[in-house]
């Protein structure tokens, strides 16, 4: 290879409300020479993620956020171009979180390889769609925090996105009766005609709560949260006895500058002897094999559908990320950063 220059973006100021251009700033500076053990990877694609509007605010989540000067944080997907380290190979597809960058260099730490990255049952440019850390919270939340029981209503907010679309036809799979919340008839018709729900709430022009009372007359057993605020409150209203709430993510909260109150109705989990249970998928890595595997099959059968939302050139990824709040995107949002000089790319 002969372009060697790092392009990558790097926090300029934590953001208040919606990330604006202004809080990233663009950089370009030359590959450095490897050290023992290390590896160099040609990001090929990045993840944008809710999840990353939390990470570049000023407050500390599960993990330290990014400070104003560091390379933002992202999961990508890349191939190893070139590699002292033991356990990796020139030609080596691998992800792992190394950031909105062109080039990374690693230790190895972090990374794991597709190794059959050209047998997947999906391009390699999809894999976030169905795999990683999305595929695995969404397999872990619903199955192990969820703890499903055939027969049951479930019921998932942002239903449309990467998480939430894969949660409902998971729970079909599991025997769940599935009810989705979205934002906009296009969204809705999508979960319930292509992913199979059974039904679909449109938050934009339905009143929730009573979509919920005509949709779930009894009760809710299980509700995967994504979004939090008042849809939250609307379905805690409609908990059934020992239900589960699977707190995922708060999307509704993550450009807000002052926290709204509530829900204002938590007494009613404790009516219902209910349990809220928070999770993050980075604690429940030793279940990647069997969720990998068993969502491997399921796509393979034809029985999980998803949709990418793919946004060409790494210099887009400021402006690409509030596709992720303003309603925009449709499926996995992703940033094509370069093309692999393999064919392993699908």
């Amino acid at each position: 290879m002969t372009d060697r220059i790092n392009r990558h973006w790097r926090l300029a100021a934590h953001p208040e409300g919606l990330a604006k251009a202004s809080d990233f700033e663009w950089r370009e500076s030359p590959v450095r020479t490897l050290e023992d053990d290390e590896l160099l990877v040609r990001v090929l694609y990045l993840s944008l993620d809710p999840a990353t509007r939390a990470w570049i605010s000023e407050y500390e989540s599960y993990v330290k956020p990014v400070a104003v000067g560091e390379i933002v944080r992202g999961a990508t997907i890349g191939e190893v171009v070139e590699s002292r380290n033991a356990r990796f190979a020139a030609g080596d597809i691998v992800t792992g979180a190394l950031g909105w960058q062109s080039f990374g260099i690693s230790d190895g730490k972090g990374l794991l390889k597709i190794s059959n990255a050209a047998h997947l049952p999906i391009p390699l440019s999809d894999w976030f769609a169905v795999f990683g850390h999305v595929g695995l919270t969404a397999y872990v939340g619903l199955l192990d925090i969820g703890q499903p029981k055939s027969g049951e209503t479930l019921v998932v907010s942002a239903a449309a996105g990467a998480v939430g679309s894969l949660v409902g036809q998971i729970g079909k799979i599991h025997g769940l009766r599935v009810v989705g919340i979205a934002g906009g008839e296009e969204k809705c018709r999508w979960v319930t005609e292509e992913c199979g729900f059974d039904a679909a709430i449109d938050y934009k022009s339905e009143d929730v709560p009573e979509r919920l009372k005509e949709l779930c007359p009894d009760g809710i057993d299980i509700d995967f949260e994504n979004v939090g605020g008042e849809i939250l409150e609307a379905v805690i209203g409609r908990l059934a006895q020992n239900a589960r709430i699977v707190l995922c993510g708060m999307i509704s909260q993550y450009n807000v500058t002052e926290a709204p109150p509530g829900p204002r109705n938590l007494v009613n989990v404790l009516m219902k002897r209910g349990r809220i249970e928070g999770f993050i998928a980075l604690d429940h890595y030793a279940r990647a094999p069997e969720a990998f595997r068993d969502l491997g099959t399921w796509c393979a059968e034809g029985r999980l559908m998803y949709r990418m939302d793919i946004v060409d050139g790494l210099e887009n990824a400021p402006i690409a990320l509030n596709k992720l709040f303003d309603g925009s995107n449709r499926g996995k949002l992703m940033i094509r950063v370069a093309e692999s000089a393999s064919s392993t790319t699908g």
